[in-house]
């Protein structure tokens, strides 16, 4: 919801199989629509769990249709004015106003193609639309992102393209039963780890952030609804690749869903999931790329753990390995945090320079 009411005229969504395509996609209901211009997003599946590369296509497309609609225009700059040619290729379009801003001039543009008769002014007012920047979303679950289709989201981030990843994180295959995944808690319970997960979750967010190149983001709305809208704005309007890695409740963890909200923020509270966002326009800038968002472990993690069936069915069926897996959840959340406080420490720039020498 807040994807498409935030860029929905100008989205094109690139959906892993999963939760978030059923019930987004699911007919003759759904989500999409369009505004009163007729504006709205675009929405595709495919059925593999490959969202990262298929959004990577629609980029590699978009980019290649927009430099041809350059071409095209500077070829008509004799005929359409100058003027116009260099406000549209010169055009800011980071901020919705700059985007407003290019519609009015590709509205113009259109206007005055309409009056010349030749190829290039036909094929050019068929595709101007590409001359106001798209944005590009991947969006899946933590099966396809931290499993099953790694591989090719790793590829979407490190070729360096304008590719925005949404990560909807359940810590379960949510669409298929509730399976656990690379993202499951550990000390949780979920199929194929009914004894409770022996090992802590996979830190994608660290991963994608050892690029250096790559916006990365951890957000939970239900604890701090300001810092996901501004970690949605920041990636979207970053020149490059990006993904938000959103804490999401599911019927799998084990509560009534109306407290959904209230278990996002105690699952903050307790430092099973840190809130961040690191932004590498900010190392240009000589400043920390990386902002902790997140305060330190109010709560104990069992604290949290203990109130979701997930984990309080292993305290029931097994009391001692149940306290054993939560005491070692406890240590690795503590080091955690402290490292991600370590590193959003760091000086850069100058102060680093001046306290090397």
């Amino acid at each position: 919801k807040l994807l498409t009411q935030l860029f929905g005229d100008r989205l094109l969504v690139g959906n892993a199989t999963g939760c978030s395509s059923i019930y987004g996609g699911n007919l003759p209901t759904t989500p999409y629509a369009v505004d009163e211009r007729g504006r709205g997003p675009a929405w595709n599946n495919s059925l593999f769990e490959d969202a990262a590369e298929f959004s990577l296509g629609f980029r590699l497309a978009i980019d290649q249709t927009t430099a041809g609609a350059h071409r095209l225009l500077k070829g008509l700059a004799p005929k359409v004015g100058e003027g116009l040619v260099d406000e549209i290729l010169l055009a800011d379009q980071l901020s919705e106003e700059g985007i407003a801003a290019q519609r009015a001039r590709v509205a113009t543009l259109r206007e005055k193609l309409e009056g010349i008769d030749n190829a290039d002014a036909k094929t050019l007012h068929h595709v101007a639309d590409y001359l106001v920047r798209k944005s590009v979303w991947g969006v899946g679950g933590d099966g396809w992102a931290y499993d099953i289709g790694y591989g090719g989201l790793d590829h979407t981030l490190g070729i360096g393209r304008n590719v925005n990843l949404l990560v909807l994180d359940t810590g379960v295959y949510s669409n298929t039963g509730g399976q656990a995944s690379k993202a499951t808690p550990l000390g949780a319970v979920a199929k194929f780890a009914m004894g409770g997960k022996e090992i802590p979750s996979k830190d994608l967010g660290m991963m994608a952030m050892a690029y250096g190149h790559v916006y990365v983001a951890s957000v939970a709305f239900g604890a701090k609804d300001s810092q996901t809208v501004r970690a949605f704005l920041e990636a979207e309007s970053y020149d490059g690749p990006s993904i938000i890695i959103a804490y999401s409740h599911c019927i799998a963890h084990g509560y009534n869903m109306s407290d959904a909200l209230d278990h996002q923020k105690a699952v903050v509270e307790c430092g099973a999931w840190p809130m961040y966002r690191f932004d590498p326009r900010r190392t240009a800038m000589g400043e920390n790329p990386l902002k902790l968002d997140s305060r330190a472990p109010k709560i104990s993690f069992d604290e949290w753990a203990l109130s979701e069936t997930r984990f309080r069915m292993l305290a029931k069926i097994n009391p001692e390995r149940s306290k054993r897996l939560l005491e070692e959840a406890q240590r690795v959340v503590q080091a955690k945090y402290d490292m991600y406080k370590q590193l959003a420490n760091l000086h850069y720039g100058s102060d680093a320079d001046a306290e090397t020498n």
